[in-house]
């Protein structure tokens, strides 16, 4: 490309890092930073230390990802790192005063991590290059001029913004002014637009060489042996072509949404000097506040500070709460949904051993034992018989938020996984929390699925992972519910992922029916006396789920209320009618299919009806592979 900048530029083999950092970019020599503005560095040429303590010291206002970042760069054997999570959130640094400040990941990079650069550019298909400062933009330009009239294009005109003429423009730069002896730090963002994730064989040709552009990049032996870094940006790491990802030659760091301690730090550097403002408005002061914001960011903190600094929004609990579900759902874009109600298990009829089971569970999380808690339940049960009810019950008594995983999949490619990470990762960031999965065995996946590209084994994969991660014991509670836990793979079953298996089944006995009846009268609102209900519905000759008796409660509420003569109220007769007419829709196979392979996964005899404590399981074995078979 064109001619070498009119500045004095360092010696080639003497790269150096930005203020914190103080890369030694070459085998052959070292630099260390020097105190420069307040506290932060520049650096010289002088003999660095040996050991980690340069590291240390220089990095120390760093946040941790930016800390691993630099330790990896001090290896001296990377060029390229990808930069993936909380990537559009703020990240705390320093101004020149030395006071702390929030600034996006663009800015820390270019005023920290790339401070000493001699040419730092960014790029984007929106955007296209542009460069931190006018003198570099000239350079460029000039270099460019030189760039057209060798190949015969008009860039010099107008830049190419599609990334396969860019990154060969840029190619020459590189090799042109690293041969100079510069220092280049080279900012892709939304580099899933760039390189994205797809199977080789759907490859378009852009993609293709886009991918072989910053393949060559990461070990070529000009780069490597110059102080020269590329870093590509994105929010999900499934979103990148896997190649890029995987490759040794690659660095992935994964910037976190903020902790508790980051949160209070944020809000505290917000507050100062408003202490009064805040006090008189919000009844939760700023520790509280950054206790209960698990799983947002900065902005989002910014967002509800502001609110009340700005508008003298009160800002009581219920309201943050409130809040904060609004971001947390749509940060997941509807793919995880709270499930906040004001029901206890005191509304589950029977199914006691289950319920004194879980009501120990949450007696345990609000004693603070998370170590004693399973890593997650497996609840099954035939239709009907209230597992989703159960669990939203549990959750108005654990004390911790539960949300439920709505359907992540999606039929474009790659963005299902890339769903579930961002998923996963708002869970990792929102501990304590319980995660509820409705028809389990069809969410989640399975190994051997086929003719879905493998995305089925893809997903399985990622949840069976995180799942089995001792760290979240407690933290991250799974419930996954099923009527057939006989399609769910056994490594989703097993110990150390849904540990405790919970089976729930109909009434067995007249009491059981009983209580039943009176928590759907209470639920559907209907008042009767205990002597006007029908013996059917309590003798056991018709079986009555609890969705059974819903149905047929609510029923008998309509024909009341059409009934001019009772003046909409349910009675004796009414309800006689409405049990002699119903006739709920049956699956008897169905039903014993499922109630039995219920009872081969429960891991505990005291949870199962008298019937099946002590029935052969070989018996069981073998009704359940007829049932099958019959079903089939």
């Amino acid at each position: 490309m064109g001619a070498s900048p009119s500045k004095k530029t360092p010696s080639q083999n003497t790269p150096t890092e930005p203020k914190a950092t103080a890369k030694a970019g070459s085998p052959k020599s070292e630099t260390a930073p020097k105190p420069n503005k307040a506290g932060n560095n520049v650096t010289m040429d002088v003999p660095a230390p040996a050991g980690p303590s340069l590291l240390d010291r220089y990095t120390s206002h760093y946040p941790d990802w930016a800390k691993d970042f630099a330790r990896k760069y001090f290896t001296k054997t990377l060029t390229q790192f990808i930069l993936y999570g909380n990537v559009r959130d703020l990240v705390p640094s320093l101004d020149d005063n030395g006071k702390r400040t929030y600034v996006s990941i663009q800015e820390f990079l270019l005023s920290e991590l790339f401070a000493s650069r001699d040419i730092v550019l960014f790029y984007d298909r929106s955007s296209g290059i542009h460069f931190a400062d006018k003198e570099s933009q000239t350079d460029f330009n000039r270099a460019l001029s030189g760039y057209d009239t060798i190949f015969g294009t008009d860039y010099a005109q107008k830049l190419p913004k599609d990334p396969v003429r860019v990154l060969s423009v840029l190619q020459n730069y590189f090799r042109l002014r690293l041969a100079d002896g510069k220092r280049i730090a080279c900012i892709i963002d939304y580099a899933e637009t760039v390189i994205p994730m797809a199977e080789a064989s759907m490859y378009s040709a852009e993609d293709r060489n886009a991918l072989v552009f910053l393949q060559k990049w990461a070990h070529d032996p000009l780069f490597l042996s110059s102080d020269f870094t590329v870093a590509l940006i994105t929010q999900n790491l499934t979103e990148l072509n896997q190649q890029i990802v995987q490759s040794p030659y690659t660095a992935e760091i994964q910037i976190p949404i903020p902790d508790q301690k980051a949160r209070f730090e944020y809000v505290s550097h917000y507050l100062e000097g408003l202490e009064g403002d805040w006090g008189q408005h919000s009844e939760v002061d700023p520790k509280s506040l950054a206790a209960n914001t698990a799983g947002l960011g900065f902005i989002q903190l910014r967002s509800i500070v502001a609110d009340v600094i700005e508008n003298h929004t009160s800002l009581t609990y219920e309201v943050l709460s409130k809040m904060k579900k609004e971001f947390i759902e749509a940060e997941a874009y509807g793919m995880l949904e709270f499930m906040e109600t004001d029901l206890s298990l005191d509304l589950v009829a029977g199914h006691s051993m289950a319920k004194e089971h879980l009501r120990q569970a949450a007696k345990a999380l609000k004693s603070g034992r998370p170590d004693v808690m399973p890593m997650g339940y497996l609840v099954s049960g035939p239709v009907g018989t209230g597992k989703t009810f159960s669990i939203m019950c549990f959750a108005g008594e654990i004390g911790i938020p539960m949300v439920k995983l709505k359907n992540f999949r999606s039929q474009w490619q790659g963005q299902t996984e890339s769903n579930l990470e961002k998923i996963l990762t708002l869970l990792q960031a929102m501990t304590p929390v319980a995660v509820m999965i409705d028809e389990a065995d069809a969410a989640l996946g399975n190994r051997d699925a086929s003719g879905d590209s493998g995305v089925s084994k893809r997903v399985f994969g990622q949840i069976a992972q995180f799942m089995s991660q001792s760290k979240n014991r407690g933290k991250v509670i799974w419930f996954l519910l099923t009527a057939r836990p006989d399609y769910m793979p056994v490594d989703l079953k097993r110990q150390g992922r849904a540990e405790e298996h919970i089976a729930l089944f109909y009434p067995s006995t007249r009491g059981e029916r009983e209580e039943l009846l009176q928590v759907m009268l209470k639920r559907t609102g209907v008042d009767i006396k205990k002597e006007d209900v029908p013996e059917a519905l309590l003798n056991g000759e018709r079986t009555f789920s609890g969705a059974d008796m819903e149905a047929l409660l609510t029923r008998a509420k309509f024909r009341a209320a059409a009934d001019g003569r009772t003046k909409g109220k349910v009675n004796k007769r009414i309800l006689q009618e409405v049990v002699d007419d119903f006739m709920p829709p049956t699956y008897p196979l169905e039903v014993e299919l499922q109630t039995l392979v219920a009872v081969l996964e429960c891991t505990s005899k005291a949870l199962l009806p008298e019937i099946y404590r002590n029935m052969d399981r070989e018996a069981i074995v073998r009704r359940v592979d007829e049932l099958s078979h019959l079903i089939k």
